[in-house]
């Protein structure tokens, strides 16, 4: 089978009807400041501290999951939601 070829044609009163969903976007766009040198990295060590953070949160839980009181607490809760009628 051959490759479709198909354009889609815009009609010509069509093209002067455009309406912007955000105005000014993209003049705002060319007036965004650049970083310096000393920003580039900022949102990849953000990144990384939070990475840091999440891996910590979740060590944490897991060492209270691992516990016989919270294990036996979570046992029994779920024995009961399951013996409901």
């Amino acid at each position: 089978m051959g490759a479709c070829t198909c354009q889609r044609e815009v009609a010509p009163e069509a093209v002067g009807n455009v309406v912007e969903l955000y105005p000014g976007a993209s003049e705002a766009k060319k007036r965004r400041p650049r970083l310096t040198a000393s920003e580039a990295g900022m949102a990849t060590a953000e990144y990384a501290i939070a990475t840091l953070a999440a891996v910590g949160f979740a060590g944490l839980l897991v060492f209270i999951l691992r516990s016989d009181e919270v294990r036996g607490f979570l046992l029994n809760l779920i024995r009961t939601a399951l013996a409901l009628p």
